[in-house]
């Protein structure tokens, strides 16, 4: 088949790329050409590069028509972020190809309040971007119900792997905490330390979407959790982080406002809006339909993530890995 990803040089399609070109699919890439993907693999020479920037050429109106033009038997969509937007490349494919795939987030649902968090048991979501990305789901959804467009979307949890920041110990992006962690200095941690946060590495979220590809019938009209089998919380995940130091984690909890008071106002932000949110989701409804097998716990994918950052000289630790 021949498969249209938008935005394949990010994250995902790293990962998924490859693996729909070692699929026997032909595959095209449309992206602004401003990077390479994160990790080089020979596929990538079958690929055809297409240079578009869809902000621009949405607020045209002419991104569908690129996009149509192209003659996909399969379109993924990881980089639409506004019901508009999707909205505008369903209805101009609607009838002129097989399948459309979206990329979610697990953000389509709100702070956690039963756990594991189905497909239908989250709360409402908070936030721009999750009241976007949910009001995209529900859309497709019901493009698919009403004989349109088959369409699938697959919500990611937060994303990890080789050559970017993960989320970390404290829900934030925040270089810092890694260096505590392996010096052995004292942490103060937000709340009550066990706020969950659901990682996933970015090839479990590729082979998610590949299977998606592959079995149409069983994706058709639905959407999907797709994480790490398990979840991390501050503490646990703070503990295992030390420990890839040899170091054992020196914990203080405070209040979310003496937090605030002594940290970065932009990481305090991103920490609250991961760990106010504590999800853990449940991958049963992809294990079922479309044989999802995730090969990474979040302890693993996030190492893979941290190591290839020391070893870049991306990322300031007091000490080496020891694991």
């Amino acid at each position: 088949m021949r498969v249209v990803v938008i935005g394949g040089s990010g994250h995902i399609g790293t990962f998924l790329v490859p693996r729909l070109v070692r699929a026997g699919h032909e595959v095209i890439n449309i992206s602004r050409g401003t990077r390479t993907a994160y990790a080089d693999a020979p596929e990538w020479q079958q690929v055809r590069q297409v240079v578009a920037d869809r902000q621009r050429e949405d607020g045209e109106g002419t991104f569908g028509d690129r996009v149509a033009g192209l003659r996909p038997d399969v379109v993924v969509d990881l980089v639409c972020f506004t019901l508009d937007s999707a909205t505008a490349l369903v209805e101009r494919l609607r009838g002129e190809a097989g399948h459309l795939l979206h990329c979610g987030s697990v953000w389509r649902h709100g702070p956690a309040d039963r756990l594991p968090v189905s497909e239908t048991t989250g709360t409402p979501p908070v936030g721009e971007y999750g009241i976007q990305k949910d009001r995209i789901a529900r859309m497709l959804k019901a493009e698919t119900a009403a004989g349109g467009l088959v369409t699938t979307s697959l919500h990611p949890g937060h994303i990890v792997g080789p050559g970017w920041h993960p989320v970390g110990p404290l829900g934030s992006f925040d270089p810092a905490v890694w260096y505590a962690l392996s010096a052995g200095q004292p942490l103060k941690i937000p709340g009550s330390g066990v706020e969950l946060m659901h990682h996933v590495h970015a090839d479990d979220v590729a082979q998610a979407f590949e299977r998606a590809v592959g079995q149409r019938a069983a994706a058709a009209g639905e959407d999907f959790n797709i994480v790490a089998p398990t979840a991390l919380n501050v503490r646990g995940y703070a503990r295992v982080a030390a420990g890839w130091f040899g170091r054992s984690a020196s914990l203080e909890p405070v209040t979310w406002e003496e937090f605030r008071g002594g940290t970065d106002p932009e990481h305090a932000r991103v920490s609250w809006e991961h760990l106010h949110r504590s999800q853990y989701l449940s991958i049963e409804k992809a294990r079922i339909l479309l044989g999802y097998a995730p090969r990474y716990e979040p302890e693993a994918a996030v190492l893979e993530s941290v190591r290839w950052l020391i070893d870049h000289g991306e990322l300031k630790v007091a000490g080496p890995l020891g694991v």
